[in-house]
């Protein structure tokens, strides 16, 4: 069945970085566009940032360009979600996301504060 499994969340300062990993499994990664959403406590989830199928065109929502970098890499049927300059309004959970499939994945939290 398709599954998306997140991981790379954690407790960052404000400023530096991380990098979330989504691993996929259970259909052709390489076909389908990919997503970001985030949810922080209390709000709805939001999308962060999305990727076409050949990982050659991204787009971002205006709160993380700039600083968020989308990637995947298709031989690993992973997508990345590489954050730097990080803000304590980005403190949320993110999830990947295959809108095909309506697949959403179990989340990693990421938490920015000093």
């Amino acid at each position: 069945q398709v599954q998306l499994v997140e991981s790379g969340g954690g407790l960052v300062q404000p400023g530096g970085s991380l990098r979330l990993s989504c691993a996929a499994s259970g259909f052709t990664f390489s076909t389908y566009f990919m997503y970001w959403y985030r949810q922080a406590p209390g709000k709805e989830r939001a999308l962060v940032a999305n990727i076409n199928s050949a990982g050659g065109i991204t787009n971002y929502a205006d709160s993380v360009k700039g600083r968020f970098t989308i990637s995947r890499d298709n031989a690993k049927n992973t997508v990345y979600l590489q954050m730097n300059s990080l803000k304590p309004e980005d403190t949320a959970v993110y999830y990947c996301y295959v809108s095909r499939f309506n697949t959403w994945g179990q989340g990693t939290q990421v938490t920015v504060s000093s």
